[in-house]
């Protein structure tokens, strides 16, 4: 196992509350979801370049079906990462630049990346393998700097690896984890999410290329969150030349839900 840092020594798990009430909270996102398609239409406007959206720990592209739905009727060639259910191991990094290489040759585009919690851990390694195929990243409450500390779903992968008798850590890997992506990248993250601290959730430092985007919510509702979806759909139309930092429409709609904005 890899040793602990001082950085993550650094970071505490979420608060009992936060985590306690994350499924209820997540339930109440997710019964604002639908009112949100249909009172803000937004227009069919995407330019059908590929979407590749990936799960979080334990999860499967059952847990990204609202999300899809919502990109693919913008406009958008949307896929699932179709390797089952996320068990966290680094195998899937192969796969995935695999399915990348596939998707980037039939569209014969780039690739946008959306990744939900550790999805967006993966996504950001992707994009760092393979760059020349990769638009942008977007991850969604992703503690890419900490994958294994300061969260509360670390006993689920102890749980799975319980009869390991050692249990095989790529430290180069996570050394390199929170390094940044050569691709414009949104990082999304909740001061309210239950599962991971969300300071892990942030790129170290914000550029041209590189933002932070602080919203109000769960960790479990963050793909099915509108102000999350409002992100995604604006983030999606930039291409790497004329990619910019996301901006709220108005003052009210900054104040309410876009706090660090």
């Amino acid at each position: 196992m890899t040793e602990l840092t001082q950085d993550s020594l650094d970071y505490k798990r979420p608060p009992l509350f936060w985590a306690f009430t994350e499924a209820y909270r997540a339930l109440f996102e997710l019964a604002t979801y639908v009112p949100y398609k249909l009172i803000n239409r937004l227009p069919k406007n995407g330019d059908s370049h590929p979407v590749l959206i990936l799960p979080g720990f334990m999860a499967t592209d059952s847990s990204t079906v609202p999300l899809r739905s919502f990109i693919h009727n913008l406009g958008y060639n949307v896929y699932g990462w179709g390797a089952g259910r996320n068990y966290a191991s680094e195998a899937y990094l192969e796969l995935l630049q695999d399915k990348v290489d596939l998707i980037f040759d039939k569209n014969q585009e780039k690739i946008s990346l959306i990744g939900w919690s550790l999805g967006g851990v993966f996504a950001r390694q992707l994009a760092k393998s393979r760059p020349n195929k990769i638009r942008q990243v977007i991850t969604l409450g992703s503690p890419f700097k900490d994958v294994i500390n300061a969260n509360n779903a670390k006993w689920m992968y102890d749980f799975i690896n319980r009869d390991k008798e050692t249990q095989v850590v790529n430290q180069k890997l996570l050394d390199d984890l929170p390094n940044p992506a050569p691709v414009p990248t949104t990082a999304i993250y909740s001061k309210q999410d239950g599962v991971v601290p969300w300071k892990l959730c942030m790129e170290q430092e914000e550029n041209a290329i590189h933002q932070n985007v602080e919203v109000r919510g769960s960790h479990l509702g963050l793909g099915v969150n509108p102000t999350v979806l409002q992100i995604i759909a604006d983030r999606l139309q930039y291409k790497e030349e004329n990619w910019c930092h996301f901006e709220p429409s108005n003052l009210v709609e900054d104040l309410l839900f876009y706090p660090s904005l």
